[in-house]
């Protein structure tokens, strides 16, 4: 471990006395609005009454409550209001221009738009999260289908799509609209003038494909990535079997790497007279990976004739980049998990009592610890309180419906 230690929740924290309000569902500005929490900003997530649609998403408890919805909204403080009546629109615009700033993908609601918040308070920050590039709508799965990567996922001689299981572009625009939200801040600070931000999941996706050359490649050599399995684009990397039956993912990425790999293969020689046949040099990177499925069913026989414990202990000694695959109950168990400052016990009602992890870098050599989720709602009256609103008017309101 790194000597890092988890802080308690309430700590003083980078964001200490920034105020957030989040209008969001699903994963990219609930992520967003969690990791600005974590970074000490108090985030205020305001939902319809009854909750948005990721509320009771799965995977839930046996009692039915959202795993996943306390996952990504540890920390924050929850408001449920009709947001259809105008009345409760009205105290939405109240809660934004009182903060200053508001984050959103719920898209296309004129009263809580750029235009209509900004004629109310002049230096707001407006971050707002979109499906497609051209205005249409998108979400992590349809985007993805759209900009290349399932087509490249999964084994050689497959030819269906393959979607992978993380929702990277929701993830990666989660912590762009954070980066945005902070940047903003810094901009307000330096001028006193506030910021829109617009991004699009789309948008996301395919800056993400141009800067890692998916797109570039086509662009200039006019070669479209083609699927290669487990294995890495480039370099040599590849899955490899024990005697047991146990995978590991192998990556030799310099020349040392690959040396220690043929060492501990004791296959050297075999290697070499290998790259004498082709008329090629191991040393290079691109030789490596050209010739990829030789070396490996050089590689294969001493991976299938040792067992994983062997395999590993073995790995330990060399500079050899390897993980064994696990599941994620194999994960949940591991010290990684079990012995990481990054994770501490987390008293989530209605959900029980697990390890949760903060926020996953350390600020001055402590990890930012979770705070529990609340239920919808939570905080209604807290919120109206701290915006001046008096207990008689709060008492009208929940008696109206505009709130809960």
């Amino acid at each position: 471990m790194t000597g890092a230690k988890s802080e308690p929740p309430g700590a003083h924290r980078p964001l200490s006395g920034v105020r957030v309000i989040e209008i969001s569902s699903f994963v990219a500005v609930p992520l967003a609005g969690m990791t600005l929490a974590q970074l000490g900003a108090e985030v205020i997530r305001v939902d319809p009454i009854g909750g948005a649609a990721d509320y009771h998403r799965w995977p839930v408890t046996d009692a039915g409550e959202s795993i996943y919805w306390a996952g990504l909204n540890k920390g924050k403080r929850s408001m449920a209001v009709d947001v259809r009546s105008a009345a409760g629109q009205q105290l939405i615009q109240r809660l934004i221009v009182d903060a200053g700033v508001v984050m959103t993908n719920v898209s296309g609601r004129q009263w809580h738009s750029y235009a209509a918040l900004s004629a109310l308070r002049a230096d707001l920050i407006h971050v707002e999260v979109s499906g497609r590039a051209d205005g249409g709508t998108g979400v992590d799965y349809t985007v993805n289908a759209g900009v290349g990567f399932p087509l490249v996922t999964g084994p050689a001689d497959l030819d269906v799509p393959v979607n992978h299981v993380l929702p990277a572009w929701d993830v990666t625009c989660g912590i762009y609209a954070a980066l945005a939200v902070t940047a903003a801040l810094r901009h307000r600070d330096a001028t006193g003038a506030g910021q829109r931000v617009s991004i699009p999941l789309e948008n996301v996706a395919l800056a993400t494909a141009g800067n890692l050359s998916f797109l570039t490649e086509v662009m200039i050599n006019g070669t479209p990535r083609q699927r290669i399995g487990n294995a890495i684009f480039g370099q040599y990397g590849q899955q490899f079997a024990s005697s047991d039956g146990a995978a590991f993912m192998i990556v030799a990425l310099t020349g040392r790497h690959f040396r220690d790999l043929t060492e501990l293969t004791a296959t050297t020689n075999a290697v070499a007279a290998l790259a004498e046949s082709l008329n090629v040099d191991f040393a290079d990177e691109g030789h490596r990976y050209r010739h990829r499925d030789a070396l490996t069913d050089l590689f294969t026989t001493w991976f299938s004739s040792h067992s994983a414990d062997e395999v590993a202990t073995a790995l330990a000694r060399t500079s050899i980049l390897w993980e064994r695959y696990r599941s994620f109950a194999d994960v949940v168990t591991d010290p990684k998990v079990t012995d990481n400052p990054l994770f501490a016990t987390l008293v989530q009602p209605r959900i029980g009592d697990y390890l949760a992890p903060g926020l996953p870098l350390a600020i001055d050599g402590t990890y930012p610890a979770a705070a529990a989720a609340p239920a919808l709602g939570d905080h209604t009256a807290d919120v109206l309180r701290s915006v001046g609103i008096p207990d008689d008017e709060i008492g009208a309101l929940l008696d109206a419906g505009t709130v809960a």
